[in-house]
Parts: C-alpha cells; sequence; structure tokens
C-alpha cells in the first residue's frame, strides 16, 4: 500500500472523475439548439441525458468484476477506446436518433473511468488516506460542472454544437496516454475462479453489508437530486428567458460551493472523525431540498436565483458528503474493489436514471417536476442514513461482546 499517490496520479484520478460528468455537462447550454436542430421535443433532448445515466449504470457492473480479473489498464483503455469512437458518432450524428444511441455508447464508454479510478484508491491506499484523496479528488470534480457549460457554451457559439463532441473525442485520447503511465493495482496472481461462482460470492458479501446498502442510498440520493436539477434547469431557465450563456453561468456558483464543501470536509476529518460529520451534512441536503419544494410550492419564482441559492447549500452538502460515503461503501472490499465500486456506481446511476427520467417526463410541468423530484431524495437519503446507523450498532456489540 502507498501511503500519498504523486500529483501525476492526483491529476489522473480527477481526469478520469470528471470524464462522466464533462460528458453530461457540456452540451446543457446548447439544450435548445440541438433540439431545433434536430427539430425534435424537448423530452427526446431531455432523454439523451436519462439514456446516458442508463448507458453510465449498466456499463459499471461489467467492468468491475472484468477489471478484476484482467486488470485495470486493460480495461480502461478499452472503455476510453469506445467512449472516442461514440463522442465521435455524436458529433456527426444527423438526428436525435442516432444520437440516443450513441450517448448511450458513450456513457459505456465513460463509465470504465468512474468504476476504474475508485477502485485503484481502494486498491492503494487506506482507511484516511483514501478519505483524504476522495476529499481531494471530489472538489476538483465539482470544477466540471462549471467549467464544462461554459466552455460548451463557448464552442456552441463559435464553432456550432458538434463541436462539444469533437472537444470530448480529444479528452478521451489524453486519458488513455495518462492510462498507459500508470501501473496496475489489481492483484492478477491470485487465484481465478469462474466468473459466475466468483460474481455471486461477491455480490453476496457486498450486499449483505448493511453498511454499503446505507452509503449506497445516500450516495444515490444526493447525486440523483443534482441529477434532477441537471436534467430540468436548462428548460426552467430558458422559459425565463436566459440564454445558452447564462445557463452556463449558473453552474458557476453551485460549484464553488461543492468545492467549499469538498475541501471543507478534508479540513474537518482531520478534526474528526466521518461519522461524527455525517448526520450535521444530512441534515443540510435535507433543509435545501426541503426549501427548494416549498419555494416551487407556494411561489412562482421569475429568476432562477430563489432556487439556485438553496442549491448551492445541497452543493456544499453533496461536495462533503461524497468523500465520506464512497469511501466507507468501499472500504470492506478490497478483495474486489472495482465490483464494488461497480456495484455502487451503476445503483447510484440508476437512481440518478430514474430522476432524470421523470423529470424528463414530466418537462411541460417546469421547476415542480424538477424540486418535487429532488424532495423525494431527501427523505430516500434518510433511509439511508438508517442503515448506517444501524450497520455501525451492530458493530459496536459485536466488539462488545468481543471483550
Amino acid at each position: 500500500m502507498n501511503n500519498q499517490p504523486s500529483k501525476i496520479t492526483i491529476l489522473w484520478f480527477a481526469c478520469l472523475s470528471m470524464l462522466g460528468f464533462l460528458a453530461t455537462d457540456m452540451y446543457l447550454p446548447a439544450f435548445e439548439v440541438i433540439r431545433s436542430d434536430f427539430e425534435t421535443s424537448q423530452s427526446l433532448i431531455g432523454l439523451t441525458l436519462s439514456i446516458f445515466l442508463l448507458g453510465m449504470a449498466l456499463g459499471q457492473l461489467v467492468y468491475g468484476p472484468l477489471s478484476d480479473r484482467i486488470g485495470r489498464i486493460k480495461v480502461l483503455m478499452g472503455g476510453m477506446t469506445l467512449f472516442s469512437v461514440a463522442s465521435l458518432l455524436c458529433a456527426f450524428a444527423p438526428n436525435v436518433e442516432l444520437m440516443l444511441a450513441a450517448r448511450f455508447a458513450q456513457a459505456l464508454g465513460a463509465c470504465s473511468a468512474t468504476v476504474i479510478w475508485q477502485a485503484v484508491v481502494i486498491d492503494r491506499y487506506e482507511g484516511k488516506v483514501s478519505e483524504r484523496v476522495f476529499a481531494t479528488i471530489m472538489p476538483l470534480v465539482a470544477l466540471s460542472p462549471a467549467l464544462a457549460p461554459l466552455a460548451g457554451a463557448a464552442l456552441e457559439n463559435h464553432f456550432g454544437w458538434r463541436s462539444i463532441f469533437i472537444s470530448l473525442v480529444a479528452f478521451g485520447a489524453v486519458l488513455a496516454v495518462m492510462t498507459l503511465k500508470e501501473t496496475e493495482s489489481a492483484d492478477l496472481n491470485k487465484k481465478q475462479e469462474k466468473l459466475s461462482v466468483q460474481l455471486r460470492r461477491d455480490y453476496r458479501q457486498i450486499l449483505s453489508s448493511k453498511k454499503f446498502v446505507g452509503n449506497m442510498i445516500i450516495f444515490a440520493a444526493c447525486s440523483a437530486a443534482f441529477f434532477a436539477y441537471l436534467t430540468g434547469s436548462p428548460f426552467v431557465m430558458s422559459a425565463m428567458g436566459y440564454t445558452g450563456a447564462d445557463i452556463g453561468m449558473s453552474f458557476v456558483p453551485q460549484t464553488i460551493a461543492f468545492i467549499v464543501g469538498g475541501y471543507g470536509c478534508r479540513i474537518l476529518l482531520n478534526k474528526f472523525d466521518s461519522q461524527q460529520l455525517l448526520p450535521w451534512i444530512l441534515k443540510l441536503f435535507f433543509a435545501s431540498v426541503t426549501i427548494m419544494f416549498l419555494i416551487s410550492l407556494n411561489t412562482e419564482p421569475k429568476t432562477i436565483w430563489p432556487i439556485l441559492v438553496p442549491f448551492c447549500f445541497l452543493a456544499v452538502a453533496n461536495g462533503a458528503i461524497y468523500p465520506i460515503i464512497i469511501s466507507k461503501a468501499l472500504e470492506d472490499f478490497k478483495n474486489c474493489s472495482a465490483t464494488a465500486a461497480g456495484l455502487l456506481n451503476f445503483l447510484q446511476t440508476s437512481v440518478c436514471f430514474a430522476a432524470s427520467g421523470l423529470v424528463s417526463a414530466f418537462a411541460l410541468y417546469g421547476l415542480m417536476t424538477v424540486t418535487t423530484a429532488m424532495f423525494i431524495t431527501g427523505f430516500l437519503a434518510l433511509v439511508g442514513y438508517a442503515f448506517v446507523v444501524k450497520a455501525r450498532n451492530e458493530a459496536n456489540d459485536v466488539v462488545a461482546q468481543a471483550a
């Protein structure tokens, strides 16, 4: 086990973790332009985001076990190749139907990065070191929701929306080069069982853990709130009269908030145990989604600010929550870290897909749809925390009985 990652490795982790967000966020300001170009509906354009999340969810079930068996580097190189080819297809799609198929394939490539960087952290680092690595990477990831829409808006304005996907082809190629310079972290010398036997054993071990299930539910709920907003906010802001550039700029304050949450968590982890921090952060998350729901229920905002301000507090909560729950969910599964990471992200992204799909399906109802979906995730997060508390109490009982 290494004590600390190098700066180059941190950059590699950050780029891998950003990939899915870049592919999600860069084209958001161009939603209306793409809809007009394809002469299609808002719901079908919103579905290009939802179908991406579905691909991200399904692919991670494959990449985790596969990389545990044949190695992180080989699998990641295959994923980057698929991502780049699919991005090229998105760039030259003549209609929304081909765009939907290409977005699904693009997601299948991108999700390899999401699974594998988390698995490598668990492979290489232990305990508080892994928590600090996650707490370092997550705020860097938060730059993508701010920079990606701004970059996407600029590319669309100067070169057309198709240039957004050309830039993603280039980013995939850069990641492939960086990956070739990293060493393999999976233990490929261990005895390999029949895949079906191994998967049954690993999934049984993972899903029987209340600690994993609880942290996974919290991760899914917090992420789903974020993606519900991402899916609906471009249409809500367009209806308010905002331009694509305005929509891109709206991601800046929430990104700053996410970074504050992430680095604030990193500092607090030096003084407090993560499980002391978690309930307070969850209270902030629940309060944020509740306020947004009540605002949309009782008023009709004419600008985005009454919603954006509480959403920034939600972003602070998410920035602080992610490093804690990802590390805690995966720390007990070093024997199958990529499989556990893949399952964690599959379940999390499935919930995000459901939230995004719900917002897309009821896009005509605007802000009310967005905030209702987010409010529901608040209760889901509380359910997850109940599992976490139960797992902690059971672990304490085992220690007490042993003493």
